[in-house]
């Protein structure tokens, strides 16, 4: 999670997220109950004050490749792109009638045009991101920062190369310089977040289903709670590990045939 704390971000650049709506009010009441409502069934809740949840991803998935596990980001969003490797793939969960995707380095590279993730900073940098008011170079759009980091592999490397540029875009780039390097900056996931990673913490367990029946009871779930205090066991029930990409793909589409899971 995000906490309320301001982030090295925000008090870097003032204006960093500051053109979002507050967030509306039915949803500050009902984080808590979400936050209990996943601890009753122990999964561990991460967050730390002036991080953010990106950074706190990015930081577990890269100690968790340290020691061997392959890793799985659940999101749409195009900055996690940096993080991918061969053992960190993004999981791009199904919208609009389109089914999930998994990315993995060969994906990235392919739907940005380089070489390597870690030039998805670069292009970030370069266009900005209208969602996170990361202003980027003014006049340079997606497309005209792919061709940028295809030319010259990186920003630092552009700017050492101005001269060869021709044009309004000439100075664009040159007359921007503090801002491009900003903007890069605050794309880039931090990976120094101080959360501890401890695969013994993260394997799941059985719910605490005192807690989560006081808690249904309390918000008049009555479906749930009478389901809920019914059913088994996560004893009772027939577990597979899932170890390959295709394995994962496929459980996703059998799951997409289920009713009900």
């Amino acid at each position: 999670f995000d906490t309320a704390e301001p982030t090295q971000r925000h008090e870097e650049f003032a204006e960093y997220k500051a053109h979002r709506q507050e967030i509306p009010e039915d949803i500050l009441i009902a984080v808590p109950y979400i936050k209990r409502l996943i601890e009753g069934f122990r999964i561990p809740v991460i967050e730390k004050p002036g991080f953010e949840a990106d950074d706190i991803i990015g930081t577990l998935a890269k100690k968790a490749e340290q020691h061997g596990f392959i890793t799985y980001m659940m999101t749409p969003d195009k900055d996690f792109g940096q993080l991918v490797s061969d053992k960190i793939f993004i999981y791009k969960p199904a919208r609009l009638g389109n089914g999930a995707e998994i990315l993995g380095t060969k994906e990235v590279c392919a739907k940005w045009q380089i070489e390597n993730v870690n030039q998805v900073i670069d292009i970030l940098g370069m266009m900005g991101d209208a969602s996170d008011n990361i202003p980027g170079i003014p006049g340079v759009g997606e497309k005209t920062a792919m061709q940028l980091v295809k030319d010259f592999g990186s920003m630092e490397n552009l700017y050492k190369n101005t001269d060869k540029l021709k044009g309004k875009l000439k100075e664009k780039v040159e007359n921007n310089k503090d801002i491009a390097v900003q903007s890069k900056r605050l794309a880039t996931i931090l990976l120094n977040v101080p959360v501890e990673f401890d695969e013994k913490h993260l394997i799941m367990e059985e719910p605490n289903k005192e807690a989560l029946s006081q808690l249904f009871a309390e918000l008049e779930f009555r479906n749930l709670l009478k389901e809920f205090t019914e059913k088994g066991s996560y004893e009772d029930k027939e577990y597979k590990v899932i170890l390959s990409e295709v394995e994962l793909l496929k459980l996703t589409e059998s799951l997409k045939e289920t009713r009900e899971f």
